[in-house]
């Protein structure tokens, strides 16, 4: 049975005297779900789930549902169908008496999967977190009894790993489709060999034309169901294209304040991030929106609202955005599919293929990191390296720091760089006021142990009793929230941690021996992120790309009071072209540390360079020195040097 089938005006008739008959008995009537009665609440909302357009397709629905393995719903916003079609289902499989599964609902926002659990919880008269529930990272608010959950996508996809065939589920619903994230394009390619060996399950894939179309050349001969448009409020376009969107959006904006009319303003920027494979970097791109994108918002409006477009009505728009893989780093994609090889998925249908270039550069840098075996296969190391919500570098690192007893700081730094970034821009004539709080916490050695700085100093405030955790936040010009979010993101790293029994060291921060073993396990992971101050003037040049660029204006060596002057060598987090072509998150190194760390094979197919040159110079210096010291008679070894004979074999274990 297609989507555009029809069913007779009878059919419709009967649905709706049964609905009425089902919704509106005596106040005894049961809840299907909890078996409690209805409150009046319950009625009140169902009567505005009813004038909802997606209301009247729920017949056909439930009929596709039960016909079908995979059924796409294509409409606009505001038809009701990311709470309604997710409840549908949840009937669909209490029909089944949940035999095959519970119903999930993937969102691409953490707050969208938030906001629906919590109103569909008030529309089906139950209480969150009982058979109504979210799953978010860093939080989840689900039971046993749970049989419709809302989740971010990639809270989903990591579930796959333990839980390849999605068997807890029946009814599996891609909500936003037409976003086309990495997760949920992934999501969807994996989706369809689940369904090949699990016949019973049910897809459901909810997105806006003309994406859908996609989707449905994709899967092929699958049923689709086009909802009705909602009416879309007055739309103003403008009869110039400006290039200078950002500041016609502000001065647009503003005339709609002095303007005094109730009621709120969105506006979309026209900027998103391009992750370049060539050079490793990411950078800003101003592009037009596309006809997806457009239609969308301007039904976001409602019938009553207004939507001002900064171009001409007959300007030629792109009909889809460009799906995110093409354009991002997809090394932790690439980690995630060869984990889901091991777990007995070894093909990804993808809607669109990864650009081979960046995915031979992912797969490149798994192997560099140690987390492909001779075969091209997860190696052991990398099914550790799998197991934590971090990018592959930032993984390895932290794995690393297990053997140089220096996990508890390296577990800092992990969530502060996996936090939003906890250093609030300066206000408009406080820059010198901010930089001057900030410096309090800079640390010689770089910018990742000043985030150990500030970690440390923000947890001791818990203990302050005069302020508050908000107060001394405001005192530093710090992010109260992304100092929290690291808080919830290092407590989970611990667990994880603590499940796979990986030691975790007692905190030492503050030694030698403790910043050279945070500089070792740092250097584990991001050999590949090392750049040299070829002047001595900051302009410091990326072995790995031959690209310049410089030091970030927030980090400790880009302010101009760092009294100890630049360092030659360092190690960064972070390149971005658009912010002003600058690397981030910066901490200085040795290069015979970088020697000791970086694979062999690395620093060989490294392109030639003066700084190559010297790290070369510096090998043959060593290998000289030990020839050397091997023909002289055998001294005894006194504990330093055993110490670190110690400390160079467990380099040669990472």
């Amino acid at each position: 049975m297609d989507g555009n089938s029809e069913i007779s005006e009878g059919e419709l008739k009967r649905e709706e005297e049964s609905d009425d008959l089902f919704e509106f008995g005596d106040d005894l009537e049961l809840n299907q779900f909890d078996g409690l009665p209805y409150s009046s609440r319950y009625y009140r909302l169902l009567q505005e789930r009813k004038t909802l357009p997606v209301w009247k397709y729920r017949h056909e629905f439930m009929t596709l549902l039960e016909n079908n393995q995979i059924v796409i719903v294509s409409g606009t916003t505001k038809t009701g169908k990311s709470t309604q079609i997710p409840q549908w289902c949840a009937e669909f499989c209490l029909s089944a008496q949940y035999q095959h599964g519970v119903v999930v609902c993937s969102q691409i926002q953490r707050q969208q999967a938030v906001d629906l659990a919590l109103r569909v919880a008030d529309e089906m008269d139950i209480n969150i977190g009982h058979e109504i529930g979210y799953s978010i990272p860093l939080e989840t608010c689900c039971s046993n009894d749970t049989i419709l959950r809302y989740c971010t996508d990639d809270v989903l996809l990591r579930e796959m790993m333990s839980d390849p065939m999605l068997e807890h589920y029946g009814v599996v619903v891609i909500d936003q489709a037409q976003e086309r994230t990495v997760s949920t394009d992934i999501l969807l390619g994996l989706l369809r060999e689940v369904l090949l060996q699990r016949p019973e399950l049910r897809v459901v894939v909810l997105s806006a034309p003309p994406a859908s179309d996609t989707l449905l050349t994709h899967y092929g001969n699958v049923p689709r169901l086009q909802l009705e448009a909602p009416c879309a409020g007055e739309v103003i376009h403008s009869n110039s294209s400006s290039t200078e969107s950002f500041y016609s959006a502000l001065r647009l904006t503003l005339e709609v304040h002095r303007s005094r009319e109730p009621g709120d303003v969105a506006v979309f920027l026209a900027s998103e991030q391009v992750y370049n494979p060539r050079v490793r970097a990411s950078s800003e791109v101003i592009r037009p929106i596309s006809r997806c994108q457009a239609e969308i918002r301007k039904r976001l409006t409602g019938s009553t609202g207004k939507c001002f477009c900064l171009y001409p009505e007959d300007i030629q728009l792109p009909a889809e955005i460009p799906p995110r893989i093409l354009e991002s780093n997809i090394t932790s994609t690439a980690l995630f599919l060869k984990r889901m090889e091991v777990a007995g998925i070894g093909h990804c249908d993808f809607i669109s293929r990864p650009d081979p270039e960046g995915l031979m550069q992912a797969l490149e840098e798994l192997d560099y990191l140690a987390a492909l075996d001779n075969d091209g296969n997860l190696s052991e190391m990398g099914i550790i390296m799998s197991e934590l919500p971090l990018d592959p570098q930032m993984a390895k690192a932290l794995l690393a720091s297990c053997e140089f007893d220096c996990a508890s700081e390296m577990l800092t730094i992990a969530a502060m760089l996996a936090a939003p970034s906890c250093f609030i821009e300066p206000p408009v004539g406080m820059v010198t006021e901010v930089m001057r709080c900030h410096m309090k916490f800079q640390h010689p050695e770089g910018d990742h142990f000043t985030l150990i700085n500030i970690y440390n100093t923000f947890k001791r405030s818990q203990k302050e009793p005069y302020f508050s955790q908000e107060q001394w936040c405001e005192e530093y010009f710090l992010c109260c929230a992304a100092l929290q979010t690291a808080d919830a993101i290092r407590a989970q790293l611990t667990d994880i941690l603590k499940r796979i029994e990986l030691p975790i060291s007692e905190p030492a921060f503050g030694t030698k021996t403790n910043a050279l073993n945070i500089k070792r396990a740092l250097l584990a992971g991001y050999f590949m992120q090392i750049a040299r101050d070829v002047d001595g003037s900051g302009n410091y040049f990326m072995l790995l790309n031959k690209h310049v660029a410089q030091v970030h204006r927030l980090s400790g060596y880009g302010a101009k009071a760092h009294k100890l002057g630049l360092p030659e060598w360092v190690l960064f987090h972070e390149h971005n072209l658009s912010d002003n072509n600058c690397i981030r998150t910066v901490t200085q190194i040795s290069p015979q540390a970088f020697i000791q760390m970086a694979p062999q094979y690395f620093f060989c197919n490294l392109p030639s360079s003066e700084s190559k040159e010297i790290l070369q110079h510096i090998m043959d210096s060593d290998r000289m020195g030990r020839v050397r010291a091997k023909a002289q008679p055998a001294a005894p070894e006194t504990k330093t040097e055993t110490a670190e004979a110690e400390s160079h074999d467990r380099c040669v274990i990472q």
